[in-house]
């Protein structure tokens, strides 16, 4: 299964900066890889684990601005299409459990 997270928050005041900062930061720590500009994605093994996943979005979302989450499963996601651009990542993300170097 993958988790995309769609968000668009607010920046103007200080505070807003902060809880986007904060928000962004916990993205990244819990395992999320930037896809593009707001839109975030991370492998999850079952629909349990990315449930589990989503419930700790919600606990950390900040209060104001629009945080959205969509599950797919993996079939779904090798479904994209890109129009411009290309898929740039250093990162195996692949749910494997053992990869060969």
């Amino acid at each position: 299964m993958r988790i995309l997270v769609f968000f668009d928050l607010p920046v103007i005041t200080e505070s807003e900066r902060k809880a986007y900062r904060s928000f962004r930061k916990f993205l990244i720590k819990s395992g999320f890889l930037m896809l593009q500009e707001s839109v975030y994605c991370k492998l999850a093994q079952n629909s349990t684990a990315a449930d589990s996943v989503i419930d700790n979005i919600k606990k950390s979302s900040p209060p104001s601005g629009t945080v959205q989450v969509l599950k797919i499963t993996e079939k779904q996601y090798s479904k994209m299409e890109y129009i411009v651009g290309s898929s740039k990542s250093d990162v195996l993300d692949t749910d494997e459990r053992l990869v060969f170097l």
